[in-house]
């Protein structure tokens, strides 16, 4: 950043700039009585949708009204996958991956239509070393086990995302991720400022 353009921007946010050192709060000349904070909006621009989706959807898109506990669980998965330094596009193909396997709903055990020892929102098993039930069914915990793997697949970052999240997760149904690739982007697109 040149020294103009910083000094600027130190202005603006009330911090002088002397000498190449943050000098702390300028001292207003103004009467403090006779000044009104200036209200400051700031809008975060959405993600870019081409890197959302750059494949495009593959297949016909399916679409689910979350209620509050889904919602709460895709700002966790964002959540993780900000926390792992990843891009928006693993945010989408995490979320995808558990609208298929949840709904994005964290799983306890099902009894007998459980699928073996499955759980939470990717459907992990313990029994698979994905980990315990306990850590399976902490949100952040099983995003980023999740991410993990995806990040352990060589090129993930351009392939369908079928084929990035059947990788992960060896499922019998690869092709059913491609569904909810909309809804998954749209869900990153809206949270991922937020």
């Amino acid at each position: 950043m040149n020294t103009i353009m910083r000094k600027s921007v130190l202005s603006v946010a009330g911090l002088a700039f002397v000498g190449g050192v943050f000098a702390g709060p300028i001292a207003h000349v103004a009467n403090q009585a006779d000044t009104k904070p200036a209200a400051v909006t700031v809008q975060a621009d959405k993600p870019d949708i081409s890197k959302l989706i750059p494949h495009g959807t593959q297949g016909e898109q399916s679409h689910i009204t979350l209620n509050d506990e889904q919602t709460a669980n895709v700002k966790a998965i964002i959540a993780a996958t900000k926390k792992a330094g990843l891009p928006e596009r693993a945010a989408v193909i995490s979320i995808a991956t558990s609208l298929q396997e949840s709904k994005l709903e964290n799983l306890g055990h099902l009894g007998d239509r459980n699928d073996h020892d499955s759980l939470g929102l990717f459907q992990q098993r313990p029994s698979s070393g994905w980990g315990t039930p306990e850590q399976i069914t902490d949100p952040e915990y099983s995003t980023t086990a999740f991410l993990k793997g995806l990040k352990q697949v060589d090129g993930w970052q351009d392939m369908p995302l079928t084929v990035a999240a059947q990788t992960v997760q060896v499922s019998a149904y690869p092709d059913a991720y491609a569904q909810w690739e909309q809804q998954a982007a749209d869900l990153v697109a809206q949270y991922w400022n937020s």
